[in-house]
């Protein structure tokens, strides 16, 4: 399917927008109203011999356009239709150009007969090109991104392993002029990385630290995103249920997104260096395998309890947090994304992104920016309460509460341990084990990984100043 912008050109269905309160103006009111079609958000209505797809959106916001764009591009896709056009103006192009590339994303790796759309062609019509063109290659770089972010997650794990996602990171470089450098198990000890080697350790896959770097000319900040790259995670000696082991390829959704990250930033060409490191690992069960009751080392020096080879994610960014830390000094900005706990979802939903840190100031601003790019974020708030609950009796720190309670926010409070004190007020954590994939689509996210943290984050990126 080809997206082009294009200057005033009507080729095949025409797609329009329309609310409650425009229904009565319509030149074909009649005709819906026989039809039933009310102007409900995301309710469509086929005028075939008018060859017009009329979409109802509850307000005319990026939000509600979004959406309906989605819905109407599956409409299309069932019908006849060869081509369609979108009117889009500097208000409304983003949110159309997402609804096409998000909603009519497909993931057909696996599938042995790929069913071909007749719909070939979607054409956005506008009065001036000119005017547009730089919103519509920005906004088609991050949906694309986003959706490279989903094709990674949504690979199977015998595909996408730790030796397979730094060969990925290594193309991406060389296609997007980016510096690379990959930490294999001898650096990783060399590095002193013996939390995270513990998680990888019953896998066959040798476990990786990629690090990806953009650095452009005169750069305004430097940013440094860390990403949990569970390739696979069967929990362990602590396994999981099996119903639970299902889509545990998805533990890999940190790593994607910043990967999706950097790829978007570099394409857009920001005057922000960008630095994105990811723990490629796949925690596994074997004779080899940590186990309850081993007490690690970390990189930092603490000692960390193992009471559950479940809570893996944790000890994996413990050391590469810190290695981060360490390789790009004074960042203005540390952000990591992880699929780190259920918890996150029962707090929050499966819809919204948890945001934990000290800085208030730093959560509003990420809240503005999700805001904007159409994704959801909520903060979950430390206390110091929470954090006695990681007291380990015979270690620094124990890597699960030993309380079921506030969850996500122990396991951002674990990571908290692991953050320097000159970077506390610069750190967020992003918890996106809910936004991060769906079994049932919702908004423009189809069955399978969604790329969540890719469009807020740039969005941000793109605010700095």
């Amino acid at each position: 399917m080809e997206i082009d912008l294009v200057e005033n050109i009507k080729n095949g269905v025409s797609v329009e927008f329309l609310q409650k309160k425009d229904i009565k103006q319509h030149p074909y009111k009649k005709t819906l109203k026989k039809a039933g079609f009310k102007a409900d958000q995301d309710s469509v209505c086929f005028l075939y011999a008018k060859d017009i797809l009329v979409c109802g959106i509850e307000q005319n916001t990026q939000e509600s356009i979004r959406t309906a764009t989605a819905s109407a591009l599956k409409a299309l896709k069932n019908s006849n239709a060869a081509a369609a056009n979108f009117e889009v103006n500097k208000k409304n192009i983003q949110a159309i150009v997402e609804g096409l590339i998000l909603g009519g994303y497909e993931f057909t790796r696996y599938k042995s007969k790929k069913q071909k759309a007749k719909l070939k062609n979607i054409y956005l019509r506008c009065d001036e090109i000119t005017q547009l063109a730089e919103a519509f290659e920005n906004a088609v770089i991050v949906a694309e991104a986003t959706c490279f972010t989903r094709d990674i997650v949504n690979t199977a794990p015998d595909d996408m392993h730790p030796e397979t996602l730094a060969k990925l990171a290594k193309n991406l470089a060389k296609e997007n002029g980016l510096e690379c450098n990959i930490l294999n198990e001898k650096a990783l000890k060399k590095e002193r990385c013996e939390a995270m080697l513990a998680v990888g350790r019953a896998s066959r896959h040798g476990s990786k630290l990629i690090h990806l770097a953009y650095k452009p000319k005169n750069a305004k900040k430097r940013i440094a995103l860390v990403g949990k790259g569970l390739t696979y995670d069967s929990g362990g000696l602590s396994l999981k249920p099996a119903t639970s082991m299902v889509t545990m390829k998805m533990d890999k959704a940190g790593a994607c997104a910043v990967l999706g990250i950097i790829k978007a930033v570099s394409e857009l060409k920001l005057d922000v260096e960008v630095h994105a490191f990811v723990g490629a690992v796949e925690n596994m069960i074997g004779g080899d395998a940590y186990k309850p009751d081993d007490v690690l080392i970390s990189r930092k020096g603490d000692t960390i309890e193992v009471r559950n080879t479940d809570a893996e994610g944790r000890l994996v960014l413990a050391d590469v947090l810190d290695y981060a830390q360490d390789t790009v000094k004074n960042p203005d900005y540390l952000f990591d994304f992880a699929t780190l706990t259920g918890a996150c979802m029962v707090a929050l939903g499966q819809y919204t992104t948890g945001v934990m840190g000290h800085s208030s100031r730093l959560k509003h601003s990420i809240s503005k920016a999700a805001s904007t790019a159409g994704e959801l974020t909520a903060p979950l708030p430390f206390n110091k309460y929470l954090k006695r609950q990681l007291k380990s009796e015979i270690a620094d720190i124990c890597n699960i509460s030993n309380k079921p309670y506030g969850g996500a926010i122990t396991a951002g409070l674990f990571l908290d341990n692991f953050i320097k004190e000159e970077n506390k007020e610069k750190w967020l954590h992003f918890d996106i084990a809910g936004s991060a994939y769906t079994e049932s689509p919702w908004d423009v996210n189809v069955h399978g990984a969604t790329g969540a943290g890719v469009r807020f984050m740039t969005q941000f990126l793109q605010s700095l100043k």
